[in-house]
């Protein structure tokens, strides 16, 4: 036990494909005193007994890089490494039954283009050149990806971990991490029966005992781990003849297929095939007293269950009639875990410093290689190379309870092809966080969406309109909520209207010094005692962190507003590089928010309080409303006349009922939306995100390169000023308005030639046009120009506007 290693940069606690993958990528940043514990073998927990598919295929954008880089790495892997795998690029056909699929397929062939990968939409009777077992009933489309294959995935662990060990990385097997424990200075200790190690950074890459593993870091700030752990059945039939005189005949296996409407893959595996459904009918497993986790379940498996599958095999016979030939050789029934949207978790943890998670990944063995990457980058620098919020696992906050992860499990696992349109909302999971107003909202027709845990309404339907989950399952904008928005639009322009918006994420900044503080951390400036204003945080390179609102009370006295979504993410992002003195506090729950827009919005609240409704845009104040005391702020996320009004959570029913008695009418998330683009306002990690410099966001009006103060990225942000940025934020509006508008990742084209990308889009009912926000070639990026934008099958001409809102650009309706 003398060469036991008791120091360490970092400790990786699991050692399937995705910590060993974290253990190679920091070897080959020179993190070689890094050391990985398993507690049995390596690819013991999901790895072992995964199915091994490699597609490039995601409607995720960030996941979908992830991907990309993973299958890239594993092209070269065996050589880099000196270590032979199987790796079969055999290519894959997904086949959809619907136009709804088939715009999905054309929309990820876009975004893949983008991307430099080669995915592409082929006709239904070629496919079976392609393979030619396969029959083409019932189908509307069929997707081709020549890049997707298969692997090892045992092969592909060890040979990631002959990587890092001769890069100079440790790997204790048999050493099971039995709890941790963190010293004052924030280094931790990492307890295991051969002894322990105290490191710098510890990663919670546990698989599905990864909740396990994370009750360690609760004394420390940690929380319940939002897993769930689902039964993941495949079957492996016996040698089907036509399957091995195809292959001896062609010298290659025969391409993957995907049945996603289906919702199964077949693929060949040596002379026979592999067919692994998702079930609606699913299982969740450790998750009840009566049936609880056991300590170890390394190597083992569920019992066959293979009635579940009936529908699903018949189904696949059909498709694929010689599935029906060969009896089943072995059934594979193992444990795989969920996060509650099913992508993985990869990031800091949670409440905790010094603590990173490496977990629930779905589809751990294509997505291996790429979080290996990404792990590796915040390990190291703190920062992503691409945005990876999708994936952060501050994206759950405290709604995330065992029933919430549960249910959204059983629905994303057996939704695990889901098409996850604009206007849909899935239903398990609802109604974690209510705002006072609820019953009334309901009462008034509201559409609810769920935002970090908290129902608003989306939009407010009317007696005989369809308020059907079916009606949601489109990309285009037609449908009973399009009415519905543009009436929301105009009493909130042309009257007054007012939208219940619980669950704004507020925190107090308080103590000696705050101010001086904050100028060190935005890159512009402070609003002055009594106003507000809008900060930007940048990373080392000056990309875009966070927006916040910036609201003064008194000297070192503030308020700092940002999205819902952003709660635990911007919370900890501030308090991490707070300064001696000073104190930072959420205080989320204790607030609430009604928009009071509208031209008559201030006739409105002068007979409902007593507020000074003289005062200008971006001023605050103390009032009253109904008799309750609240905080009025002079902006409005809509563009018009209006003001937030901010009350204790308790007295927000008063106010809302008061401003509604006295003629506001009630609008939602959708008509606000399509307000704000319009204005060209932004989104957080939709417009405003790491993938863009401030620069390159457009906000160069919001930077104050000349204060004395340093910020982060203000050296990288000076460069690109001095040379040109190379692409900048663009607003288009489309010539002749598509059936849907533009989603997130868009590709936009000039010729043939990708040259930027969408990152929002939606209908301006004030302007009457078709809007996206994204971002453009800077050589381009003049008034006037024409490009095109790539989505759901077409390519549509789009005209670049001038660096203005679209609507009212001299902002006099929201001054006035």
């Amino acid at each position: 036990m003398s060469d036991f290693p008791t120091t360490a940069r970092v400790v990786i606690i699991g050692g399937g494909v995705v910590g060993v993958s974290t253990l190679y990528h920091l070897a080959k940043e020179g993190w070689t005193d890094c050391v990985l514990l398993e507690k049995n073998e390596l690819t013991a927990g999901s790895t072992w007994h995964a199915a091994g598919n490699c597609p490039n295929f995601a409607p995720n954008w960030a996941v979908m890089n992830m991907q990309r880089y993973s299958l890239e790495m594993y092209r070269t892997l065996a050589d880099d490494v000196d270590y032979p795998m199987n790796y079969h690029v055999t290519g894959a056909l997904r086949l959809g039954h619907t136009k709804e699929r088939k715009q999905e397929f054309e929309q990820v062939c876009a975004q893949a283009r983008a991307m430099g990968l080669p995915l592409e939409m082929i006709g239904i009777e070629d496919m079976k050149d392609y393979n030619p077992f396969v029959a083409t009933h019932d189908l509307s489309g069929v997707l081709w990806d020549p890049m997707d294959g298969d692997i090892d995935p045992a092969q592909l662990t060890q040979a990631l971990a002959k990587g890092a060990r001769d890069l100079g990385a440790r790997i204790e097997r048999f050493c099971p991490a039995t709890g941790v424990t963190q010293k004052p200075s924030g280094e931790w200790v990492v307890h295991t029966d051969k002894g322990d190690i105290t490191c710098d950074k510890v990663v919670n890459a546990a698989g599905y005992y990864a909740a396990r593993v994370g009750e360690w870091f609760k004394p420390y700030g940690g929380r319940d781990v939002p897993l769930t752990v689902m039964s993941h059945q495949y079957f492996l039939t016996e040698e089907i003849l036509e399957i091995a005189a195809w292959t001896k005949e062609n010298g290659k296996k025969t391409p993957m297929i995907r049945d996603v409407d289906s919702s199964y893959y077949l693929r060949q595996d040596k002379n026979g095939l592999n067919l692994g459904p998702y079930e609606r009918n699913c299982k969740a497993h450790w998750t009840t007293k009566d049936d609880p986790m056991p300590h170890d379940f390394s190597f083992q498996l569920y019992p066959d269950d293979l009635e579940r599958l009936e529908w699903y095999i018949e189904d696949a016979m059909a498709r694929v009639p010689v599935l029906g030939t060969a009896g089943v050789g072995r059934n594979i029934n193992g444990p795989i875990p969920y996060a509650p949207d099913g992508l993985p978790m990869i990031g800091p943890m949670p409440g905790v410093t010094n603590a990173y998670e490496a977990h629930s990944f779905t589809f751990g063995i294509v997505q291996g290689g790429g979080a290996g990457k990404v792990m590796a980058e915040w390990l190291i620098h703190g920062e992503t190379d691409i945005d990876m919020w999708a994936c952060d696992p501050r994206r759950y906050t405290d709604y995330a309870d065992a029933d919430y992860c549960e249910s959204k499990a059983l629905e994303t696992y057996g939704h695990e092809y889901g098409m996850h349109f604009p206007r849909k909302n899935w239903p398990a999971g609802r109604d974690k966080k209510l705002s006072p107003n609820h019953t009334t909202l309901i009462a008034s027709g509201a559409q609810m969406g769920a935002y970090n845990g908290w129902e608003r309404a989306n939009w407010f339907a009317h007696d005989g309109e369809d308020t059907t989950l079916e009606a949601t399952e489109t990309w285009e904008r037609a449908g009973p909520w399009n009415a519905a928005i543009e009436r929301e639009v105009t009493a909130a322009t042309n009257d007054v209207a007012v939208l219940d918006m619980p669950g704004f994420s507020r925190y107090t900044l308080t103590g000696v010094g705050a101010a001086e503080w904050l100028r060190t951390q935005i890159a512009g400036a402070l609003p002055k005692v009594g106003r507000m204003n809008l900060g930007y945080f940048t990373d080392t390179r000056g990309r875009i962190v966070t927006e916040v609102t910036i609201i003064r009370w008194a000297d070192d006295d503030f308020w700092l507003m940002t999205a819902a979504v952003a709660q635990w993410h911007d919370f900890e992002f501030l308090r991490d590089r707070l300064t001696s003195g000073l104190t930072i506090t959420d205080i989320t729950k204790d607030w609430s928010t009604h928009i009071v827009s509208g031209e008559k919005s201030r006739d409105l609240l002068g007979q409902v309080g007593d507020a000074d409704l003289s005062t200008g845009w971006l001023t605050i104040q103390d009032a009253t409303i109904a008799g309750k005391s609240c905080k009025l702020f002079r902006i409005n996320f809509g563009g018009e006349l209006g003001w937030e009004v901010h009350t204790a959570f308790d007295d927000a029913a008063t106010v809302y009922k008061a401003i509604r008695d006295a003629g506001a009418t009630p609008f939602g998330m959708y008509a606000l939306n399509a307000m704000r683009i319009e204005k060209g306002y932004r989104t957080w990690k939709g417009d405003l995100s790491t993938d863009y410099t401030l620069l390159e966001g457009g906000m160069e009006r919001f930077i104050r390169f000349d204060k004395p103060q340093d910020f982060p990225g203000k050296a990288s942000l000076l460069a690109e000023k001095q040379r040109g940025s190379k692409k900048m934020f663009c607003t288009l509006t489309f010539d002749t308005p598509a059936a849907a508008d533009a989603p997130y990742m868009s590709p936009i084209m000039f010729g043939d030639e990708v040259v930027g990308e969408t990152t929002s889009g939606d209908f301006g009912y004030r302007v009457n046009k078709s809007i996206a926000l994204g971002m453009l070639r800077a050589d381009l990026n003049v008034p006037g120009t024409k490009v095109e934008v790539a989505f759901y099958g077409a390519r549509l001409t789009a005209t670049v506007q001038a660096d203005q809102p679209l609507w009212d650009p001299e902002n006099a309706r929201i001054k006035a």
